[in-house]
């Protein structure tokens, strides 16, 4: 069983530069890894600025570095989806977590897939609509006081941030791949102008 939310597009490994990065449970359990994020999230934005086409001057393309607001951008994006994925996965699936962006003429995709516990979804999927059917900077204010009042670690503040500061488009597909134990997989994709 497939659920969908928002405009996604399903990956493609096409003619455009992409990096794929997996971490397996195995190794290392994923709730550790937290603290590698940003290690991560730098390696991506690194990596990305070789590759990265500037925008039209004078009609010829330039190679340049990933503008500073944009390999900012990376950063935060690709370190909240890392943290999200590790911190939500399921410990006792053995799926990994796969990591993946897709770098085009004028935007990054990001695609990140892991687990998630069963009895995470309803939560999950009531934010999603939520966040939907609400004003994103409205629903990031009000988080914001909610946290400052309490100690919620499910606030979904990293998620309106990447909307609210950097416009980015985030859609999910929820993915059932077992019943019995149960083994869902969440990909959230996210899509950045640069």
């Amino acid at each position: 069983m497939q659920q969908i939310f928002g405009d996604f597009i399903e990956e493609k490994q096409d003619d455009t530069e992409y990096l794929v990065l997996g971490f397996s449970p195995g190794s290392l359990p994923l709730k550790e890894r937290w603290r590698t994020n940003g290690l991560s999230a730098d390696f991506i934005a690194d990596y990305l600025q070789i590759f990265f086409i500037g925008q039209q001057q004078n009609n010829h393309r330039l190679n340049a570095p990933i503008p500073v607001p944009s390999k900012n951008a990376v950063k935060y994006i690709a370190n909240e989806l890392l943290e999200n994925a590790m911190k939500f996965s399921d410990e006792f699936s053995h799926d990994m977590t796969r990591f993946a962006f897709h770098l085009y003429s004028n935007k990054l995709t990001f695609y990140v897939t892991n687990s998630i516990k069963p009895e995470k979804i309803e939560t999950f999927q009531a934010f999603i609509k939520e966040l939907m059917h609400k004003y994103p900077s409205e629903l990031y204010f009000r988080r914001m006081e909610s946290n400052a009042n309490d100690e919620n670690t499910n606030s979904g503040l990293g998620i309106l941030s990447m909307i609210c500061d950097y416009s980015a488009k985030i859609s999910w597909k929820f993915d059932t791949l077992q019943t019995e134990p149960s083994i869902i997989t969440v990909t959230t994709m996210v899509s950045l102008d640069v």
